[in-house]
């Protein structure tokens, strides 16, 4: 089969689809999309809350807890404890199906009903106040934390590692601060893109180095500052003088940083040990296409933060699975999942699920575990099953769904944003494709403006000590004003207060007291992170003719090499 250019329901822009994309769907069984690659990842974020945390009671053992959904939700909330437990079934919520209902409306029915999981956690121990996590201890308001990985705080994306402050995308590393995209590095702060790095600070791209300081581009290198070679000796002089422990200081650091970063060369995107691959931050992966935060994966296309899975398409954060199509968030040993969102593990042969847990055959359920053949919640025989399903699907053909902007929803789209239990600026969504409240409202989608915070601050911005070494235990019953004071648009919680754990790796590692709170910290360093977007340009050396696709839009300042000159350059 040739291209085909088609007009996106949602944004009217045309998109094309591939003769490979058309062999996905026929394997998958599924329809062309009406949406573009674009427009998809936005539905699908709108259905993901992350960050927007509220505190209630469980409504089965009515015990106080830390949950994504706030007091008023319209449905059940259930803790952790309460929702994996024997004590209920979601079976006892089903639904007959009605041919005389568009088949979204009877699943709404269905969600107003059933009972959901407090915050998204799988194997998580002592993680109370984090969500997105699994196979994780010790985590703390930080998202996307699994296979393993322990003492994680105010972070997103962290993968096999330990004792992570204030990070981005981090993977097997240990004892690291404020470090954006990085992996195997150690006991170090402010890297950016840096590899294999230990007890070092400020750095940009730099791989194998210990002992660097302030610096760019480099590979195998020790006791750098500036860029400057220097003796052990001086080396240690130079560094007692950063005086890390002082905000102050730092702060003329973070300046400086900034400055090397805008004048760093970069590789056109991040893609190693990869073939026939293109987006960003793509490692030990073959055939990913347009893909962006993927490891050790196979035969992928318009995913984003995808762990050893193969064979997918319009995938968010994922792991270990195949088949998996316009889906989001969480799959373990999952196979055959389709426009679902969080089939969370040992799931297969399922459509149109959320929170399912070792089930397969599934249509339209919610919160179903350990259960066959079931549609809407109701388990039916394998042949009832079998000869229903392609009824339903044609009936949503028949039938489509229409949201409130008239966009027609027939079987083998994703759920319509509408119908998110989530205000669209709690999602995701509102940090990749951001819009006003007037906007979104008037797509139809849910806002939800923040609650006025009533903390009683106990220690002012202006009177935080400089310096951590003048900060003792005390500190701990304050609660602290952040310096932006909720006059930003960082969802900031106006003030907070720090944890024993936090304090002492602030200790321990000569790190001044924070000045803003977690939320603000988090929006500084995500607007730092490339865009889910790829721009065709040209390489920026002087003389060279090759072009790319790269995450770095032609209006940034960044210095963007293709990947033979970027080889030249930099080793």
């Amino acid at each position: 089969m040739n291209s085909q250019t088609k007009v996106c329901q949602n944004c009217k822009k045309d998109f094309t689809i591939e003769p490979d994309d058309f062999s996905f769907y026929e394997k998958m069984k599924v329809p062309p999309p009406t949406f573009c690659p674009e427009c998809r990842l936005q539905r699908r974020m709108a259905w993901r809350n992350e960050r927007s945390l509220f505190k209630r009671n469980c409504d089965l053992c009515k015990k106080g807890m830390i949950s994504i959904y706030p007091r008023d939700a319209i449905f059940p909330v259930y803790c952790i404890q309460c929702w994996y437990s024997d004590k209920w079934d979601a079976t006892d919520y089903s639904l007959n199906y009605d041919f005389s209902k568009p088949f979204f409306k009877q699943w709404e029915e269905l969600y107003r009903i059933v009972p959901k999981i407090g915050v998204w956690q799988r194997n998580a121990i002592n993680s109370d106040y984090s969500n997105m996590c699994g196979e994780c201890r010790n985590v703390y308001l930080s998202v996307s934390v699994v296979l393993g990985s322990e003492n994680i705080f105010y972070s997103r994306g962290v993968d096999k590692s330990f004792n992570i402050y204030d990070s981005y995308n981090t993977k097997e590393s240990d004892s690291c601060f404020e470090c954006i995209q990085g992996e195997k590095n150690y006991n170090s702060e402010y890297l950016l893109l840096s590899r294999n790095c230990l007890d070092s600070y400020f750095l940009v791209d730099c791989s194998n180095c210990s002992n660097c300081i302030l610096s760019s581009n480099l590979r195998n290198k020790e006791f750098y500052f500036c860029n400057k070679k220097y003796s052990k000796e001086e080396y240690f002089k130079e560094l007692e003088k950063l005086n890390l422990g002082s905000h102050q200081s730092r702060e003329i650091l973070i300046g400086k940083f900034e400055n090397l970063c805008r004048k760093a060369i970069y590789r056109y995107a991040d893609i190693i040990k990869s073939v026939d691959s293109t987006g960003n931050d793509i490692h030990n992966s073959k055939n990913c296409v347009n893909c962006f935060d993927v490891y050790n994966t196979e035969n992928a296309k318009y995913c984003f933060r995808l762990i050893n899975n193969k064979d997918s398409m319009d995938v968010d954060y994922a792991g270990k699975a195949e088949l998996l199509y316009e889906y989001s968030t969480g799959a373990l040993n999952d196979y055959n999942i389709k426009f679902s969102y969080s089939a969370m593990d040992a799931v297969s042969n399922a459509d149109y699920t959320e929170s399912c847990v070792s089930s397969k055959n599934l249509f339209g359920c919610i919160s179903v575990k350990n259960k066959e053949n079931v549609i809407l919640n109701k388990v039916y025989t394998k042949e009832e099953y079998e000869k229903l399903i392609p009824k339903i699907k044609q009936h949503m053909n028949d039938m489509p769904y229409v949201d409130k902007r008239g966009l027609v929803y027939k079987y083998g789209e994703f759920f319509p944003i509408e119908l998110s239990s989530f205000a669209y600026n709690e999602t995701l969504a509102q940090d990749v494709f951001p819009l006003s409240k007037e906007k979104a409202e008037d797509n139809g989608y849910k806002w939800r403006d923040l609650d006025d915070k009533n903390y009683t601050i106990t220690l002012l911005n202006k009177d935080i000590k400089d310096n951590i070494k003048d900060v003792d235990e005390s500190i701990l019953k304050e609660t602290i004003e952040c310096l932006h004071k909720g006059e930003c648009d960082h969802k900031c919680m106006t003030a907070f207060r720090l944890t024993p754990d936090e304090f002492n790796f602030y200790k321990k590692h000569n790190i001044p007291i924070p000045t803003k709170c977690s939320n603000c910290r988090y929006y500084e360093r995500f607007s730092k992170v490339l865009p889910l977007k790829l721009w065709h340009r040209g390489c920026m050396k002087e003389g060279c003719n090759n072009e790319f696709e790269t995450p770095y839009a032609p209006n940034r300042p960044e210095i963007v090499y293709c990947e033979k000159c970027y080889q030249n350059e930099v080793y």
